[in-house]
């Protein structure tokens, strides 16, 4: 079943899709926070938890404030072998329009590359999100990143 919005609307869409990959690729994790509303939800959860409705996640943070200090965490407490890390996402799949917004989903694939090392593949999955529209423009009021192995790495630093 196709949904129609507005071609303007799908342009956001996808530039916000395309922004929120670039901003957590390069490691600017300032901005991070930026893509989202002051009482959004972020989810790092395998699949098959979501698909069974356990709220089992590997991350979860309920609030812009929250995701600001995962960016402290990051920058400042963290200790980890550095890393980068590359986002392949598809176009935003439009499932629902809302009053306020749309109900999207997209695959994603992030690609790891440790220093010295040859690049693997990190995550796969796809991401769940509600979008909304703001003054400062599309924003994301809720990003679920639903992982499809149960395994991941031993650990998650940054944002999927």
């Amino acid at each position: 079943m196709s949904i129609k919005i507005e071609f303007q609307d799908w342009l956001e869409l996808n530039q916000l899709y395309a922004d929120y990959a670039s901003a957590v690729d390069s490691n600017d994790w300032e901005l991070w926070p930026e893509f989202f509303i002051e009482q959004c939800t972020y989810r790092l959860q395998p699949r098959e938890n979501h698909e069974r409705g356990f709220p089992l996640a590997t991350l979860s943070f309920s609030s812009k404030g929250m995701l600001k200090d995962r960016v402290y965490g990051i920058k400042e407490t963290l200790f980890h072998d550095p890393y980068y890390q590359r986002h392949v996402v598809g176009s935003p799949v439009v499932r629902q329009v809302e009053a306020d917004g749309w109900r999207c989903e997209a695959n994603y694939a992030v690609f790891r590359t440790k220093l010295s090392q040859v690049s693997t593949v990190f995550n796969v999955g796809r991401y769940l999100d509600k979008v909304v529209r703001t003054p400062e423009g599309l924003k994301f009021a809720s990003r679920e990143c639903i992982y499809d192995s149960e395994m991941i790495p031993n650990s998650i630093i940054y944002p999927i």
